[in-house]
């Protein structure tokens, strides 16, 4: 709030200033004098409010305390480590029963004692009495017959090993056998037949293309070479030049497995090389 004043003058208020050539009927003039004790009564109302939620439960704990409890209900505190255990009841122990032993019929059997003067009443057990009844020093009825425990026979057929030779099939096609085909005669000999019958393409020749052209082939049970594919070759003509030196080959030495000719898969690379 604002006052201005002078010796020949009122002074103002910063409202007053504001609505001095204005209309205050209105009620724009009237609001804007109460608005600020207005303000500060709801704040303080506010913070108030806010502290008397907040001290509720204490004040309420304090005016009502609870009831301590009734003469009927007491509460014990136990210390469960001060406890002592319960006596251990004593179980009693069974006792096995005790088989009687088999006491066996014995026959008088003193052994013989080489004297001087033996007399003629000298008791000796015959075979028919120790055919039921064992050696002792005295003669005695026994209770019953000792059971002697013999071993179970064994019966149990012994398994034989017999080694089965599965035999491949006539049509299986196989890529690494036990015994691998031959060119007949040998490497040596395959060499001296590659060197003879292999022509260098001319289109080759012109253009100085060398390399390897990778041939396979299916050699049967018979030795003879079928299915034979360019696995990756060079152009110019190599390619067809080595298949049809291939094609041209004697029958090979099939390969075999166990102890059977079967049909295999032979890769063989070619070499074409200039001088």
């Amino acid at each position: 709030m604002l006052h201005f004043d002078s010796p020949n003058s009122v002074a103002f208020t910063y409202d007053e200033i504001i609505f001095r050539n204005r209309n205050r009927a209105y009620g724009a003039f009237e609001l804007r004098q109460h608005y600020r004790p207005t303000l500060s009564y709801a704040l303080w109302i506010g913070v108030g409010l806010f502290l008397l939620g907040i001290s509720a439960p204490t004040l309420y704990a304090r005016l009502f305390p609870a009831n301590p409890l009734s003469g009927n209900q007491i509460m014990i505190q136990t210390d469960l480590m001060k406890l002592s255990e319960p006596p251990m009841k004593e179980l009693p122990v069974p006792i096995p029963p005790v088989a009687m032993p088999v006491a066996q019929s014995t026959v008088l059997n003193v052994m013989p004692v080489v004297i001087m003067d033996a007399p003629e009443d000298m008791p000796v057990a015959s075979v028919d009495e120790l055919q039921d009844a064992t050696s002792g020093l005295v003669t005695a009825e026994g209770t019953g017959d000792i059971e002697l425990i013999a071993p179970p026979e064994n019966n149990t057929p012994t398994a034989k090993e017999i080694v089965v030779e599965v035999a491949p099939k006539p049509d299986e096609l196989f890529v690494l056998v036990e015994q691998q085909p031959q060119y007949p005669g040998g490497m040596d000999a395959l060499r001296i037949f590659l060197t003879k019958n292999l022509n260098y393409p001319p289109s080759a020749a012109n253009a100085g293309v060398s390399g390897r052209v990778f041939v396979s082939f299916v050699v049967n049970t018979d030795g003879s070479l079928a299915d034979v594919q360019v696995l990756k070759g060079i152009g110019f003509g190599c390619d067809e030049e080595a298949v049809r030196v291939i094609q041209t080959m004697p029958r090979w030495k099939p390969g075999k497995q166990s102890g059977r000719a079967v049909r295999v898969k032979y890769n063989l690379p070619i070499a074409f090389t200039l001088e």
